[in-house]
Protein backbone atom coordinates (compact mmCIF):
# COMPACT_ATOMS: atom_id res chain seq x y z
CA UNK A 1 0.00 0.00 0.00
CA UNK A 2 1.13 3.33 -0.87
CA UNK A 3 0.80 5.82 2.17
CA UNK A 4 -1.92 8.63 1.44
CA UNK A 5 -0.06 11.43 3.77
CA UNK A 6 1.87 12.64 0.55
CA UNK A 7 -1.11 12.56 -1.24
CA UNK A 8 -2.73 14.76 1.87
CA UNK A 9 0.40 17.21 1.18
CA UNK A 10 0.00 17.29 -2.37
CA UNK A 11 -3.45 18.28 -1.96
CA UNK A 12 -2.66 20.93 0.31
CA UNK A 13 0.01 22.77 -1.53
CA UNK A 14 -2.66 22.56 -4.50
CA UNK A 15 -5.02 24.58 -2.23
CA UNK A 16 -2.93 27.37 -1.55
CA UNK A 17 -1.12 27.36 -5.20
CA UNK A 18 -3.02 30.11 -6.21
CA UNK A 19 -2.75 32.50 -3.80
CA UNK A 20 -0.08 35.04 -4.80
CA UNK A 21 -0.59 37.70 -2.09
CA UNK A 22 1.94 39.07 -0.23
CA UNK A 23 5.47 40.58 -1.67
CA UNK A 24 8.99 38.95 -1.54
CA UNK A 25 11.64 40.66 1.42
CA UNK A 26 12.42 43.97 -0.86
CA UNK A 27 14.51 45.67 1.76
CA UNK A 28 17.03 42.66 1.19
CA UNK A 29 18.24 42.52 -2.42
CA UNK A 30 19.01 38.97 -2.70
CA UNK A 31 15.37 38.09 -0.66
CA UNK A 32 13.86 40.51 -3.50
CA UNK A 33 14.60 38.92 -6.15
CA UNK A 34 13.31 35.25 -4.78
CA UNK A 35 11.12 33.14 -7.12
CA UNK A 36 8.15 34.02 -5.28
CA UNK A 37 6.28 31.20 -6.95
CA UNK A 38 8.36 28.16 -4.91
CA UNK A 39 6.21 26.02 -2.23
CA UNK A 40 7.27 23.40 -0.74
CA UNK A 41 6.11 21.92 2.76
CA UNK A 42 7.38 19.05 4.66
CA UNK A 43 6.77 16.76 7.86
CA UNK A 44 9.19 14.81 9.93
CA UNK A 45 7.93 12.68 12.68
CA UNK A 46 9.82 11.84 16.02
CA UNK A 47 11.06 8.85 15.06
CA UNK A 48 12.32 10.40 11.60
CA UNK A 49 10.15 9.51 8.98
CA UNK A 50 9.94 12.40 6.11
CA UNK A 51 6.96 13.47 4.41
CA UNK A 52 7.83 15.99 1.33
CA UNK A 53 5.89 17.63 -1.84
CA UNK A 54 6.81 20.68 -3.69
CA UNK A 55 10.34 22.47 -4.31
CA UNK A 56 11.89 20.04 -1.49
CA UNK A 57 15.32 20.59 -3.26
CA UNK A 58 15.30 24.47 -3.07
CA UNK A 59 18.18 25.98 -0.92
CA UNK A 60 17.27 29.33 1.01
CA UNK A 61 18.46 31.15 3.87
CA UNK A 62 17.33 30.20 7.29
CA UNK A 63 17.22 34.30 8.74
CA UNK A 64 14.57 34.28 11.51
CA UNK A 65 14.10 30.66 11.93
CA UNK A 66 17.91 30.43 13.14
CA UNK A 67 16.31 32.51 16.33
CA UNK A 68 14.74 29.72 18.48
CA UNK A 69 17.66 27.44 17.62
CA UNK A 70 20.32 29.58 18.51
CA UNK A 71 18.35 30.68 21.91
CA UNK A 72 18.75 26.84 22.66
CA UNK A 73 22.27 26.52 22.08
CA UNK A 74 22.76 29.77 24.33
CA UNK A 75 20.76 27.88 26.87
CA UNK A 76 22.27 24.67 26.64
CA UNK A 77 26.14 26.69 26.72
CA UNK A 78 25.70 29.15 29.39
CA UNK A 79 23.17 27.94 31.25
CA UNK A 80 19.52 29.71 32.25
CA UNK A 81 20.24 31.72 34.80
CA UNK A 82 22.76 33.76 32.71
CA UNK A 83 20.82 33.75 29.16
CA UNK A 84 17.40 34.96 30.92
CA UNK A 85 19.56 37.82 32.65
CA UNK A 86 20.37 39.23 29.43
CA UNK A 87 17.51 38.62 27.40
CA UNK A 88 13.59 38.39 28.46
CA UNK A 89 10.76 35.96 28.03
CA UNK A 90 7.81 38.96 27.40
CA UNK A 91 6.17 39.14 24.17
CA UNK A 92 6.48 42.69 23.02
CA UNK A 93 3.84 43.06 20.91
CA UNK A 94 6.11 44.68 18.01
CA UNK A 95 7.57 44.27 14.85
CA UNK A 96 10.69 42.04 15.01
CA UNK A 97 13.05 45.21 14.01
CA UNK A 98 11.62 47.35 16.72
CA UNK A 99 13.55 48.78 19.58
CA UNK A 100 11.79 46.95 22.49
CA UNK A 101 13.59 46.80 25.34
CA UNK A 102 12.17 46.51 29.27
CA UNK A 103 12.42 49.52 31.51
CA UNK A 104 14.24 48.02 34.64
CA UNK A 105 17.16 46.05 33.12
CA UNK A 106 17.50 47.34 29.49
CA UNK A 107 16.82 43.83 28.02
CA UNK A 108 15.88 42.84 24.79
CA UNK A 109 12.36 41.64 25.78
CA UNK A 110 12.67 38.22 23.82
CA UNK A 111 15.08 36.21 22.05
CA UNK A 112 12.69 36.29 18.58
CA UNK A 113 12.91 39.91 18.15
CA UNK A 114 16.16 41.17 16.31
CA UNK A 115 17.16 42.67 19.51
CA UNK A 116 16.89 39.73 21.41
CA UNK A 117 18.40 37.85 18.43
CA UNK A 118 21.47 39.80 18.01
CA UNK A 119 21.97 39.56 22.08
CA UNK A 120 21.66 36.17 21.99
CA UNK A 121 24.29 34.99 18.89
CA UNK A 122 26.91 36.90 21.86
CA UNK A 123 25.97 34.18 24.49
CA UNK A 124 26.39 31.12 22.27
CA UNK A 125 29.50 29.28 23.36
CA UNK A 126 32.02 29.89 26.32
CA UNK A 127 32.81 32.67 27.79
CA UNK A 128 36.24 33.04 26.55
CA UNK A 129 35.19 32.43 22.42
CA UNK A 130 36.36 34.59 19.79
CA UNK A 131 33.43 36.09 17.53
CA UNK A 132 34.68 33.67 15.13
CA UNK A 133 34.33 30.87 17.29
CA UNK A 134 30.75 31.56 18.01
CA UNK A 135 30.02 31.53 14.61
CA UNK A 136 31.83 28.45 14.31
CA UNK A 137 29.70 26.92 16.88
CA UNK A 138 26.21 28.14 15.60
CA UNK A 139 27.24 26.89 12.31
CA UNK A 140 27.85 23.27 14.24
CA UNK A 141 25.11 23.51 16.16
CA UNK A 142 22.19 24.22 13.22
CA UNK A 143 24.10 21.41 11.51
CA UNK A 144 23.27 18.92 14.21
CA UNK A 145 19.68 20.05 14.07
CA UNK A 146 19.38 19.41 10.66
CA UNK A 147 21.55 16.44 10.58
CA UNK A 148 23.81 17.27 7.74
CA UNK A 149 26.63 19.92 7.34
CA UNK A 150 25.08 23.76 6.40
CA UNK A 151 26.98 25.75 4.84
CA UNK A 152 26.69 30.11 4.45
CA UNK A 153 25.31 31.91 1.37
CA UNK A 154 27.47 34.27 0.79
CA UNK A 155 25.62 36.42 -1.15
CA UNK A 156 23.00 36.54 0.69
CA UNK A 157 25.11 37.79 4.00
CA UNK A 158 26.66 40.43 1.74
CA UNK A 159 23.38 41.82 0.86
CA UNK A 160 21.84 42.40 4.34
CA UNK A 161 25.18 43.46 5.46
CA UNK A 162 25.16 45.90 3.43
CA UNK A 163 21.28 46.92 4.43
CA UNK A 164 21.79 46.13 8.15
CA UNK A 165 21.41 49.73 9.62
CA UNK A 166 18.43 49.17 11.43
CA UNK A 167 20.35 46.21 13.22
CA UNK A 168 23.49 48.13 14.06
CA UNK A 169 21.07 50.64 15.72
CA UNK A 170 20.14 47.76 18.07
CA UNK A 171 23.42 46.22 18.94
CA UNK A 172 24.62 49.80 19.95
CA UNK A 173 21.90 49.94 22.04
CA UNK A 174 22.88 46.40 23.63
CA UNK A 175 26.46 47.46 24.00
CA UNK A 176 25.32 50.78 25.66
CA UNK A 177 22.77 48.79 28.00
CA UNK A 178 25.23 46.52 28.36
CA UNK A 179 23.61 43.45 27.17
CA UNK A 180 26.33 42.25 24.91
CA UNK A 181 30.28 43.81 25.68
CA UNK A 182 31.39 42.57 21.48
CA UNK A 183 31.99 45.43 19.10
CA UNK A 184 28.05 45.90 17.78
CA UNK A 185 29.32 45.62 14.64
CA UNK A 186 30.57 42.10 14.53
CA UNK A 187 28.17 41.46 17.05
CA UNK A 188 25.51 42.57 13.91
CA UNK A 189 27.87 40.49 11.23
CA UNK A 190 28.30 37.58 13.23
CA UNK A 191 24.40 37.33 13.94
CA UNK A 192 23.76 38.15 10.01
CA UNK A 193 26.00 35.23 8.99
CA UNK A 194 23.87 33.07 11.16
CA UNK A 195 20.54 34.07 9.36
CA UNK A 196 22.27 33.41 6.19
CA UNK A 197 22.63 29.64 6.29
CA UNK A 198 21.08 27.06 3.63
CA UNK A 199 18.31 25.19 3.83
CA UNK A 200 15.69 23.49 2.58
CA UNK A 201 12.05 22.70 3.41
CA UNK A 202 12.70 19.35 4.50
CA UNK A 203 16.18 20.42 7.37
CA UNK A 204 13.80 22.43 8.44
CA UNK A 205 11.54 20.03 9.28
CA UNK A 206 14.37 17.65 10.70
CA UNK A 207 15.11 20.72 12.79
CA UNK A 208 11.58 21.43 14.10
CA UNK A 209 11.56 17.79 15.00
CA UNK A 210 14.42 17.44 16.75
CA UNK A 211 12.71 20.24 19.51
CA UNK A 212 9.61 17.67 19.07
CA UNK A 213 11.65 14.83 20.20
CA UNK A 214 13.23 16.81 23.10
CA UNK A 215 16.38 17.85 21.83
CA UNK A 216 17.48 14.63 19.99
CA UNK A 217 17.58 14.34 16.20
CA UNK A 218 15.21 11.88 15.24
CA UNK A 219 17.82 10.89 12.21
CA UNK A 220 21.09 10.89 13.64
CA UNK A 221 19.76 9.69 16.95
CA UNK A 222 22.36 12.63 18.37
CA UNK A 223 21.13 14.41 21.18
CA UNK A 224 21.54 18.12 20.27
CA UNK A 225 20.25 20.09 23.19
CA UNK A 226 18.69 19.24 26.66
CA UNK A 227 14.96 18.27 27.35
CA UNK A 228 14.68 21.03 29.64
CA UNK A 229 16.51 23.25 26.80
CA UNK A 230 14.10 22.09 24.70
CA UNK A 231 11.20 23.09 27.21
CA UNK A 232 12.14 26.55 27.49
CA UNK A 233 12.09 27.32 23.46
CA UNK A 234 9.14 25.81 22.84
CA UNK A 235 7.88 27.99 25.27
CA UNK A 236 9.17 31.02 24.03
CA UNK A 237 8.12 29.91 20.65
CA UNK A 238 4.62 29.79 21.51
CA UNK A 239 4.18 33.06 23.05
CA UNK A 240 6.78 35.18 20.55
CA UNK A 241 7.61 33.31 17.74
CA UNK A 242 5.51 35.06 15.27
CA UNK A 243 6.00 38.46 16.58
CA UNK A 244 3.28 40.63 17.06
CA UNK A 245 0.76 38.02 15.28
CA UNK A 246 2.03 35.68 17.69
CA UNK A 247 -1.41 35.89 20.10
CA UNK A 248 -3.66 35.24 16.96
CA UNK A 249 -1.19 32.53 15.62
CA UNK A 250 -1.08 30.64 18.92
CA UNK A 251 -5.36 30.63 19.29
CA UNK A 252 -5.92 30.02 15.56
CA UNK A 253 -2.88 27.57 14.63
CA UNK A 254 -1.66 26.47 18.18
CA UNK A 255 1.67 24.92 16.92
CA UNK A 256 5.09 26.62 18.46
CA UNK A 257 6.50 28.09 15.13
CA UNK A 258 8.69 30.61 13.90
CA UNK A 259 9.37 32.30 10.48
CA UNK A 260 11.96 33.47 8.30
CA UNK A 261 11.87 36.77 5.45
CA UNK A 262 12.94 34.22 3.06
CA UNK A 263 9.72 32.41 3.16
CA UNK A 264 10.46 29.59 5.78
CA UNK A 265 8.30 28.35 8.22
CA UNK A 266 8.70 25.74 11.20
CA UNK A 267 6.54 24.50 13.70
CA UNK A 268 7.35 21.85 16.45
CA UNK A 269 4.50 19.82 17.95
CA UNK A 270 5.59 17.83 20.72
CA UNK A 271 6.05 14.09 20.46
CA UNK A 272 4.43 14.03 17.36
CA UNK A 273 6.54 16.08 14.38
CA UNK A 274 8.36 18.69 13.27
CA UNK A 275 6.96 20.86 10.35
CA UNK A 276 8.03 22.73 7.52
CA UNK A 277 6.67 25.01 4.87
CA UNK A 278 8.44 27.50 2.32
CA UNK A 279 6.74 30.01 0.35
CA UNK A 280 9.10 32.96 -0.43
CA UNK A 281 5.60 36.01 -0.38
CA UNK A 282 5.28 37.82 3.18
CA UNK A 283 2.28 39.12 5.06
CA UNK A 284 2.65 42.44 7.04
CA UNK A 285 3.84 40.62 9.95
CA UNK A 286 6.88 39.26 7.86
CA UNK A 287 5.37 35.99 7.50
CA UNK A 288 4.70 33.48 4.98
CA UNK A 289 1.34 34.19 3.81
CA UNK A 290 1.31 30.48 2.28
CA UNK A 291 2.81 29.05 4.97
CA UNK A 292 0.46 29.98 7.63
CA UNK A 293 -2.37 29.42 5.15
CA UNK A 294 -1.09 25.64 5.10
CA UNK A 295 -0.81 25.72 8.80
CA UNK A 296 -3.91 26.58 9.51
CA UNK A 297 -5.07 23.93 7.46
CA UNK A 298 -3.21 20.74 9.43
CA UNK A 299 -4.35 22.65 12.39
CA UNK A 300 -7.64 22.21 11.35
CA UNK A 301 -7.85 18.93 8.97
CA UNK A 302 -4.77 17.16 11.27
CA UNK A 303 -5.81 17.72 15.13
CA UNK A 304 -2.50 19.61 15.34
CA UNK A 305 -3.67 22.61 17.60
CA UNK A 306 -1.49 21.76 20.84
CA UNK A 307 -4.12 22.58 23.27
CA UNK A 308 -6.69 19.39 20.81
CA UNK A 309 -3.25 16.79 21.15
CA UNK A 310 -4.26 13.63 22.91
CA UNK A 311 -2.33 12.17 26.05
CA UNK A 312 0.69 9.67 24.94
CA UNK A 313 -0.11 6.22 25.08
CA UNK A 314 1.57 2.73 24.04
CA UNK A 315 3.11 1.89 20.70
CA UNK A 316 0.09 1.90 18.03
CA UNK A 317 0.94 -1.22 16.51
CA UNK A 318 0.58 -3.91 19.43
CA UNK A 319 1.32 -6.83 16.94
CA UNK A 320 1.12 -8.52 13.52
CA UNK A 321 0.45 -12.01 12.58
CA UNK A 322 -0.94 -14.20 9.94
CA UNK A 323 -3.56 -16.88 11.04
CA UNK A 324 -4.74 -19.67 8.90
CA UNK A 325 -3.14 -21.23 5.81
CA UNK A 326 -3.54 -20.47 1.28
CA UNK A 327 -7.08 -19.04 0.57
CA UNK A 328 -8.04 -19.17 4.53
CA UNK A 329 -5.18 -17.26 5.98
CA UNK A 330 -5.23 -13.46 7.17
CA UNK A 331 -3.25 -10.63 8.26
CA UNK A 332 -4.52 -9.61 11.82
CA UNK A 333 -3.17 -5.77 12.31
CA UNK A 334 -3.68 -4.84 16.13
CA UNK A 335 -3.84 -1.56 17.39
CA UNK A 336 -3.89 0.10 20.74
CA UNK A 337 -3.64 3.20 22.61
CA UNK A 338 -5.06 6.53 21.73
CA UNK A 339 -4.60 7.00 17.88
CA UNK A 340 -4.31 10.62 16.87
CA UNK A 341 -2.19 11.66 13.58
CA UNK A 342 1.03 10.42 15.35
CA UNK A 343 -0.35 6.90 16.05
CA UNK A 344 -2.07 6.20 12.77
CA UNK A 345 1.01 7.30 10.86
CA UNK A 346 2.40 4.29 12.65
CA UNK A 347 -0.22 2.52 11.35
CA UNK A 348 -0.05 3.61 7.64
CA UNK A 349 3.83 3.41 7.66
CA UNK A 350 3.88 -0.56 9.44
CA UNK A 351 1.11 -0.94 6.05
CA UNK A 352 4.02 0.66 3.69
CA UNK A 353 6.92 -1.34 4.68
CA UNK A 354 5.90 -4.54 5.44
CA UNK A 355 3.82 -5.23 2.68
CA UNK A 356 1.42 -7.63 2.71
CA UNK A 357 0.97 -11.45 1.59
CA UNK A 358 -2.47 -12.35 2.31
CA UNK A 359 -5.56 -11.49 0.45
CA UNK A 360 -7.77 -10.83 3.96
CA UNK A 361 -6.62 -8.48 6.12
CA UNK A 362 -8.37 -7.57 9.40
CA UNK A 363 -7.48 -4.63 11.47
CA UNK A 364 -8.34 -4.62 15.41
CA UNK A 365 -8.95 -1.85 17.56
CA UNK A 366 -10.68 -3.09 20.41
CA UNK A 367 -6.93 -1.83 22.50
CA UNK A 368 -7.61 1.26 21.06
CA UNK A 369 -8.96 3.39 23.65
CA UNK A 370 -9.49 6.36 21.87
CA UNK A 371 -9.50 8.05 18.01
CA UNK A 372 -9.21 11.29 17.14
CA UNK A 373 -11.04 13.03 13.97
CA UNK A 374 -7.32 12.33 11.95
CA UNK A 375 -6.86 9.08 13.20
CA UNK A 376 -10.40 7.81 12.15
CA UNK A 377 -9.71 9.32 8.34
CA UNK A 378 -6.17 8.05 8.01
CA UNK A 379 -7.61 4.68 9.08
CA UNK A 380 -10.73 4.68 6.69
CA UNK A 381 -8.45 5.73 4.16
CA UNK A 382 -5.88 2.51 4.52
CA UNK A 383 -9.07 0.41 4.33
CA UNK A 384 -9.74 2.11 1.01
CA UNK A 385 -6.56 1.53 -0.38
CA UNK A 386 -5.81 -1.77 0.61
CA UNK A 387 -9.46 -2.33 -1.20
CA UNK A 388 -8.34 -0.93 -4.20
CA UNK A 389 -5.04 -2.88 -3.74
CA UNK A 390 -7.18 -5.77 -3.91
CA UNK A 391 -7.95 -7.24 0.08
CA UNK A 392 -10.68 -7.79 2.17
CA UNK A 393 -10.41 -6.16 4.96
CA UNK A 394 -12.12 -6.51 8.13
CA UNK A 395 -12.40 -4.33 11.27
CA UNK A 396 -12.84 -5.90 14.54
CA UNK A 397 -14.23 -3.26 16.81
CA UNK A 398 -16.02 -4.65 19.47
CA UNK A 399 -17.14 -2.01 20.99
CA UNK A 400 -18.32 0.28 18.30
CA UNK A 401 -15.17 2.75 18.23
CA UNK A 402 -15.49 3.30 14.57
CA UNK A 403 -19.92 3.78 14.09
CA UNK A 404 -20.73 3.34 10.59
CA UNK A 405 -16.93 3.54 8.81
CA UNK A 406 -17.10 4.67 5.29
CA UNK A 407 -14.04 3.99 3.94
CA UNK A 408 -14.77 6.24 0.56
CA UNK A 409 -14.81 5.79 -2.93
CA UNK A 410 -14.19 2.05 -3.68
CA UNK A 411 -13.49 1.51 -0.52
CA UNK A 412 -15.09 -1.73 1.34
CA UNK A 413 -15.33 -2.74 4.91
CA UNK A 414 -16.77 -5.97 6.92
CA UNK A 415 -17.39 -4.95 10.67
CA UNK A 416 -16.53 -8.02 12.68
CA UNK A 417 -17.97 -7.89 16.86
CA UNK A 418 -15.50 -9.96 18.34
CA UNK A 419 -12.38 -11.81 17.10
CA UNK A 420 -13.82 -14.82 16.97
CA UNK A 421 -16.16 -13.67 14.10
CA UNK A 422 -13.28 -14.40 11.47
CA UNK A 423 -13.06 -17.93 10.82
CA UNK A 424 -14.29 -18.97 13.97
CA UNK A 425 -10.84 -18.63 15.49
CA UNK A 426 -10.63 -18.65 18.93
CA UNK A 427 -8.03 -16.95 21.14
CA UNK A 428 -6.47 -14.32 18.91
CA UNK A 429 -4.15 -11.78 21.05
CA UNK A 430 -5.75 -8.41 19.44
Amino acid sequence: MRSPIPDYLASALSSVEADHSGATADYIPELRDADPDRLAVAVCTEDGQMYSQGDCEVEFSIQSISKPLVYALALADRGFDEVLGKVGVEPSGDAFNEMSFDTEFGRPLNPMINAGAIATHSLVGRHDATAEQQVERIVDGLSAFAGRRLEVDESVFESEISTSFRNRALANMLRANGTIHDDPLIAVAGYTRQCSLLVTVEDLARMAATLSNRGVNPVTGAPVVPAAVVRQTLSVMATCGMYDGAGDWMTRVGVPAKSGVAGGMIGALPGQAGIATFSPRLDKHGNSVRGAELFQRFTSEMGMHLMDVAPPGLAAVRGRRIVGEGDEAITIVSLQGNLAFAGAERFLRNLVEEPLTTKRVGIGIVRVGSIADVGRRMILEAIRRLTLDGHDVYLIDADGLLPDPDPGHGGRVTIVNAPGDILRINGLDL
